[in-house]
């Protein structure tokens, strides 16, 4: 097969990492890619969130399948070009891209299937948001509405701070992200990422993962994309993780599929933990960046077998087949991320690290020139690693972390903090 990965962060070097070791992968090419993708495939320059240069692109490349990673191609509607070319694709509708594409949407899901989740309401308006704010009290969540990187989020533990997010999104900090904004409930509890394969009626669990979100050690400071992650996450037990499927999970799938916009793709449940139930924080509808990391490190070449299973529509006859071990990843980030970093400087000591099922550098944010890879992101690089424990993955991760020679560069130490 001739496979089309969308897509140049770490989420989807990872994702053509683990395709590649599929034997049906016959040829793979990763648009637009990064230093990394670009030793064992194809780089392409493709503007990724035009839906018709990606179906002409992928008519004269003969592609036969095409993964689509991030979130915004998805909200462009790049699924639904692909669709009506006739070309097999793994990745929702625009329609069912909503879940993550909009907030407000999702609680609307929620309210119609009844899904646990915090209670909230919506505005348009900044002093009516900030007259709930009053009424309500701090902490209290304030979120944009639509697709803000990761960032369009802030957990405000004072009066304050929430009524500072209110001016800040509708003063256009994320952009027409915050043209409505949800404010809702602060959940209590530990969170947890679930990630389940959907083609539209059946569902099929494929792992679980703990995102270090704050850009501090400890969990301070401001929202990141993500600073680090592993799989699995202890706390998703199998009878929590059932729960979530019986009350959350399902009903959201029926609910999209009653709406005649059924769900194909990953979906990504945010999960608040809490006395033995979880709720859900929110969806996205693609891998998360970084879990996807780790997770790809543990599922290896059946992932493509099972995105092409979801696409086909033949969940329900598929099975994950997973390693009982545990797997980490660590993100190096430029000096100055979440605000304003350089690009450009070099990266030394990766051709020295190991590059296997085990142990793997994934490029998020790098560029190669004359031989030298150079940062050109706010998250640059993935260290991850596998281990027999959760301890033994950190310890390898960090082991590899420490061989890099980027002075601009900088990580976080305590990844998997929560769990050990």
């Amino acid at each position: 097969m001739n496979i089309l990965v969308l897509g140049g962060g770490g989420r989807e070097h990872a994702l053509a990492w683990a395709i590649r070791q599929n034997p049906k992968c016959d040829r793979l090419i990763v648009a637009p890619g990064n230093a990394g993708t670009a030793r064992f495939a194809r780089n392409a320059a493709l503007d990724i969130l035009d839906p018709a240069a990606v179906v002409e692109f992928a008519a004269s490349a003969a592609v036969d399948f095409v993964v689509i990673g991030p979130e915004a191609p998805l909200a462009a509607g790049v699924a639904d070009a692909l669709a009506a070319a006739g070309i097999a694709h793994f990745g929702p509708s625009a329609a069912a891209a909503r879940l993550e594409a909009s907030k407000a949407f999702t609680k609307e899901i929620c309210d119609a299937c009844g899904a646990p989740t915090a209670n909230y309401d919506r505005f348009t308006d900044a002093e009516a948001a900030k007259e709930y704010i009053r009424f309500h009290g701090a902490p209290i969540v304030v979120k944009a509405d639509g697709l803000a990187a990761g960032k369009g989020v802030v957990v405000a533990m004072t009066e304050t701070e929430a009524l500072q997010a209110v001016d800040e999104m509708f003063g256009g900090a994320f952009g027409t992200a915050g043209a409505e904004i949800v404010i809702e409930e602060f959940m209590q509890g530990e969170e947890a990422s679930f990630f389940i394969l959907c083609d539209g009626e059946a569902v099929l669990p494929i792992g679980s993962a703990q995102d270090h979100k704050r850009v501090g050690e400890g969990d301070t400071g401001p929202n990141t994309g993500g600073m680090g992650a592993y799989t699995p996450a202890p706390v998703l037990t199998d009878a929590i993780a059932q729960q979530a499927l019986d009350e959350i999970v399902k009903p959201t799938v029926a609910e999209m599929a009653r709406r005649g916009t059924p769900f194909k793709g990953v979906l990504y449940a945010g999960l608040m933990i809490e006395h033995g139930r979880a709720r859900l924080v929110e969806y996205n509808v693609r891998f998360g960046d970084p879990e996807c990391q780790a997770l790809m490190m543990r599922l290896g070449a059946q992932v493509l077998d099972l995105l092409l299973a979801c696409a086909d529509g033949r969940l329900a006859d598929m099975s994950v087949n997973w390693a009982d071990d545990h797997a980490l990843t660590v993100v190096m980030a430029a000096a100055g991320y979440p605000g304003t970093y350089a690009k450009g400087t070099e990266i030394r000591g990766l051709d020295t690290l190991p590059a296997d099922s085990s142990r793997m550098v994934f490029h998020a944010g790098t560029v190669e020139n004359e031989g030298r890879i150079l940062a050109n992101g706010g998250r640059v690089l993935n260290i991850t690693a596998r281990g027999a424990s959760l301890a033994e993955a950190k310890a390898a991760a960090y082991a590899m972390v420490d061989q890099i020679d980027w002075p601009e560069g900088f990580c976080r130490r305590d990844i998997g903090w929560r769990a050990l």
